[in-house]
């Protein structure tokens, strides 16, 4: 088994890690092939454009892949399920998470989130030396969400990475369902009056794109209620102790309301760094 910890061992596209989790016939790794990362886009494809509402380019419908210039300089986490057989005769891809370096952003000339977001306030604030991650493209087959595993298993293969790369914020763009902002008035203003990020580093949506989350004062939400309606992945994120940029983006092509997520990996609440975090 490869020692993850070996210096100089992983250096630029990551190469032969080992199944970093397991729950029975689920793992989850690394994309190592492009075979792999066709297939995580391929998963794609099938939950955003075929279940969802995104719309895709030509080429995407030919090819029946979501892809963008930014797959080819990121690392793609996969969960597999050893039971299923896919059409290529491997183990179908049924969960995948897309996951950038600031290294590897440099390459590719900035993080997607900035296509949405001005980051230049997160970026300013950051001491000398700090490592980012940018989280994205976040998706699990329908059948298995309801399913315990697919979803932990993703986030502990995200804790093994962030300790390999000694990672310091994680950050990125999380959506809800749906392009009506008044039809989510209780989550987003939730989001904005709960776990507002602080203003000396608060990242704020780009301004023609910029929609306002503070729809409800604050003494009208209930907080246990306005929580049960967020979209579970950003449910996790926030309770895990994830901070929320100003202002949502509504992306037209995928059909969704996207925030900003700001996630200091030291500030992981311990019950989750208990929960998902793989040991050593």
């Amino acid at each position: 088994m490869v020692n993850i910890h070996e210096p100089g061992l992983l250096e630029g596209r990551l190469a032969q890690w080992p199944v970093l989790a397991a729950q029975g016939a689920l793992e989850v790794r690394l994309a190592e092939t492009d075979m792999e990362v066709e297939a995580a886009q391929r998963l794609r494809y099938r939950v955003f454009y075929e279940e969802m509402s995104a719309v895709p380019s030509p080429a995407m419908r030919d090819t029946r892949r979501d892809f963008d210039h930014f797959d080819d300089v990121c690392d793609h986490l996969l969960v597999i399920d050893r039971d299923v057989i896919d059409d290529d005769g491997q183990p179908a891809v049924i969960g995948t998470y897309r996951m950038m370096r600031d290294v590897d952003a440099a390459r590719a000339g900035g993080f997607y989130t900035e296509s949405e977001y001005d980051i230049s306030p997160l970026l300013k604030g950051m001491s000398p030396g700090t490592t980012l991650l940018e989280l994205g493209r976040s998706c699990v087959l329908k059948e298995y969400r309801s399913r315990p595993g697919a979803m932990q298993l993703l986030w502990r293969g995200l804790m093994v990475y962030n300790i390999r790369f000694a990672t310091d914020v994680m950050f990125g763009c999380a959506s809800f369902a749906g392009t009506d902002p008044k039809a989510m008035a209780l989550p987003l203003s939730y989001l904005y009056h709960f776990h507002l990020a602080p203003a000396e580093m608060r990242v704020r949506a780009n301004p023609k794109l910029y929609v306002d989350m503070n729809l409800m004062p604050k003494e009208a939400i209930d907080p246990k209620e306005a929580l049960r309606t967020l979209p579970p992945l950003i449910k996790g994120y926030v309770r895990a102790g994830a901070l929320i940029g100003d202002g949502a983006v509504i992306d037209r092509q995928f059909g969704t309301t996207d925030v900003f997520i700001y996630f200091p990996v030291s500030k992981l609440d311990d019950r989750y760094r208990s929960r998902f975090e793989m040991k050593q």
